[in-house]
């Protein structure tokens, strides 16, 4: 049996619907997905196994007009899970077509080495026309020589299944990476802060989308097969510290519940989730606070 592996980079602007498609991919909760743009920090990286290939998706960052240090890093964290890829599929959003954001991408996908596979994939097809939607894919393949395009619902399902079949034909021949039962290659403390900051960027996303960020102090497994999980929410001021605490603890408790649940519901297991918030002024600014995202710090130089 020959056994193919390989990666795969989604790329495309913030709610490009990457995140989404990855978890469509594979089976499983491993990116988080809010509709507050940006919410993507690391490249989770998920699984899939479609007959004899592995396909490992690098879940990047949306590709944006980077401001501050933070979105430079994530920025550069995108374009370098692109670099690395067998294979790179620009997602764009049918409604949307050709945006400044996308015209910049594109001018960036020459920039990448000549030996990749480049494959467009035109995203929320349900929310157009036929005719809107033909003449989109004329326009973008007029602009750049893409190998295939697939015309998909990420959220629906419409179209992955021959995505994900090219993709796996596509891939190089090699061994597998990756146990057959892994589905994300980060650490599970990692994938557990990205819950916890999923609810509260839901929960808050008026009040200080990108003021927070979520580190998981500690994990402690329990003799009964439960686990203690403790993490702390740093915030950028005093006053963010009230909102989320909430009127009498209500919002951090509403929070603490929903990450525990989808926690439970991930790991097949009870959890004890204890969250504490500090405040820190210039987290932005720290490289541990990159680090434990696995961006790189001086990418946002």
């Amino acid at each position: 049996m020959t056994t193919r592996c390989g990666f795969v980079a989604l790329i495309g602007e913030p709610n490009a619907g990457k995140s989404t498609l990855t978890n469509h991919m594979v089976g499983a909760k491993v990116s988080i997905v809010t509709h507050k743009v940006q919410t993507t920090r690391a490249r989770i990286r998920g699984v899939a196994i479609e007959s004899d290939t592995q396909i490992v998706f690098v879940d990047t960052p949306g590709l944006f007009q980077p401001r501050r240090r933070l979105d430079r890093a994530m920025v550069a964290a995108a374009w370098g899970g692109a670099a690395d890829a067998d294979i790179i599929v620009l997602l764009v959003e049918a409604h949307r077509g050709i945006t400044e954001g996308v015209e910049r991408i594109l001018e960036g996908l020459g920039d990448l080495p000549q030996n990749r596979h480049i494959a467009l994939a035109i995203n929320k097809i349900d929310r157009v026309e036929a005719p809107q939607l033909l003449e989109l894919t004329k326009n973008l393949n007029d602009r750049f020589a893409f190998e295939k395009t697939f015309l998909i619902s990420a959220e629906k399902g419409h179209g992955t299944k021959d995505l994900r079949a090219w993709l796996a034909e596509t891939l190089p021949e090699g061994p597998w990476l990756y146990p057959e039962d892994q589905i994300a290659d980060l650490p599970m403390r990692m994938i557990a802060a990205e819950i916890t900051r999923e609810k509260l960027t839901l929960r808050l996303h008026q009040e200080l989308p990108y003021q927070l960020t979520v580190e998981t102090e500690n994990w402690e497994e329990r003799k009964d097969g439960s686990a203690r999980i403790d993490q702390v929410i740093y915030v950028m001021r005093d006053g963010h510290k009230g909102i989320v605490l909430g009127k009498k603890g209500e919002t951090i408790k509403a929070i603490s519940k929903l990450a525990r649940e989808e926690l439970e519901e991930f790991l097949g297991r009870r959890i004890h989730l204890f969250l504490q918030i500090k405040v820190r002024p210039n987290w932005l600014e720290e490289s541990e606070r990159y680090s434990e995202m696995g961006l790189e710090f001086k990418d946002g130089n």
